[in-house]
């Protein structure tokens, strides 16, 4: 990673001044102006005008109380927050996060990375992110309606179709979007877009729920390509045994390639034999359906096995984390570069420290930063909005092409702005000049606003 050196100490001083404690968002921040800094150096435009510093504060925050009772009758109260990051090129647009891990700083890396990712797609989107802490395990389905209902009761106040445009993201699935679209409907009288990821009965978009995973497996397509390489007869290594992951997987599998783990908070299965499509099936219905825990794999399959821990010790060629953040430390992403992998696709938002991802530039993998390698999501969420506001639905085939499409451009872009002499491609800092690039351009032509 190319860091700017006293420029980039100075300017994280200032984001943490402004932003103490916040140690997720500081290392999103600092991930960008990395590379962004030297880029800017002889672009006075975009330092007179202070366009990194703009862009690393958001436009607002938005924090409320989430009152709702449990099915014994007690009142129960959790935070929830909006956080309006950048909308220079389009409405605000990202996930609603339910997790107990869920804190303002994290919501504003989210922001933060969002922006450039929606950047990315080349659709009108800005960044925002939002959610609460609290946890949806455990909970009855009456108790997450209540809980979404509440919420979206102070959220409505603040979000609509040309405004802010949430989506789901960990712990917010398919029945939480429901319930919280069904309240705004209930609240504002009005049918729109206000939401993405929404049941095709009532406005979503085919091809939502795989495109994340999907759009992961393209941009390590493309990455392998440019080695004369592909996914056919190649070990990858997968984490998360959600929605990401296992169409991740499955993806992988229609490629030809072999998926030796996926994992959830209590460890990981390892098979050694790949993961079959049959078996994929079965996962999906253990998360989705029955709620059971990854661990269950290895009692219904013989020869299989469940470890505690995170996966990335296993050999493999490609490594894909779409689980969460900062799960691949700096060891971990040794223990992976000498075991052979030789490409890492980014699933989840900033899986891997900024630690592991020197160690990734420094063996000259290939390496897909999550601001590009997941885009995918809300790239299809940009076309659930588009065809939102023409009421019209767009075939499996078209979202497919279109989906596919998007992640080539965005693996070119990542290319043009990050080839370097020995011709090795930094994936992040391209990704974070093409990011920049169109969001600090219209932010000049508004002016200092």
């Amino acid at each position: 990673m190319a860091f700017a050196g006293n420029d980039l100490n100075d300017f994280m001083e200032g984001v943490k001044k402004r932003s103490p404690g916040e140690t997720e968002f500081h290392q999103a921040v600092q991930e960008v102006a990395a590379t962004i800094l030297p880029y800017i150096e002889d672009k006075p435009e975009y330092k007179t005008n202070m366009i990194l510093e703009r862009m690393t504060e958001p436009d607002r925050v938005i924090s409320f109380r989430v009152t709702w009772q449990d099915d014994d009758g007690n009142v129960r109260v959790n935070r929830g927050h909006r956080v309006q990051f950048n909308n220079s090129i389009g409405p605000y647009k990202g996930g609603i996060r339910f997790h107990p891990s869920v804190t303002l700083s994290v919501l504003k890396f989210l922001g933060f990375e969002q922006t450039f990712k929606n950047s990315l797609t080349q659709l009108p989107m800005g960044g925002g992110k939002g959610g609460a802490d609290f946890n949806p395990k455990g909970k009855s389905d009456a108790e997450i309606m209540r809980f979404c209902q509440a919420f979206m009761t102070e959220l409505s106040k603040y979000i609509g179709p040309d405004i802010d445009v949430p989506a789901g993201d960990i712990g917010v699935g398919g029945r939480e979007i429901g319930f919280m679209f069904g309240q705004y409907k209930r609240m504002t009288n009005r049918f729109n877009g206000v939401l993405t990821g929404k049941g095709r009965e009532f406005g979503g978009s085919l091809m939502r729920p795989e495109a994340t995973g999907y759009g992961a497996v393209y941009m390590l397509e493309d990455m392998l390509h440019t080695r004369g390489l592909e996914i056919d007869g190649h070990k990858a290594v997968i984490s998360g045994s959600g929605n990401v992951a296992t169409h991740a997987a499955e993806k992988i599998i229609h490629r030809g390639g072999t998926v030796l783990t996926l994992s959830d908070s209590g460890g990981f299965i390892y098979d050694k034999d790949g993961i079959t499509l049959e078996r994929l099936q079965w996962i999906k219905d253990l998360k989705e359906k029955r709620r059971g825990r990854i661990s269950e794999y290895a009692d219904e399959f013989k020869g299989t096995e469940f470890h505690e821990g995170r996966p990335w010790n296993v050999a493999c060629d490609m490594a894909l984390p779409c689980a969460t953040q900062n799960e691949i430390n700096a060891d971990e992403a040794e223990a992976l570069v000498k075991n052979g992998c030789i490409a890492v696709s980014e699933g989840a938002n900033m899986p891997t420290t900024i630690d592991g991802i020197n160690k990734y530039q420094a063996a000259k993998i290939l390496y897909g930063p999550s601001k590009a390698a997941n885009a995918g999501g809300v790239a299809t969420s940009g076309l659930e909005m588009s065809q939102n506001a023409a009421h019209i639905s767009w075939k499996e085939e078209e979202l497919s092409k279109l989906l596919r499409d998007i992640m080539s451009n965005i693996h070119a872009a990542c290319e043009e702005y990050g080839k370097e002499s020995d011709g090795y491609i930094d994936y992040m800092k391209g990704a974070n000049i093409a990011g920049f690039r169109k969001v600090a351009d219209a932010m000049l032509a508004f002016g200092a606003v």
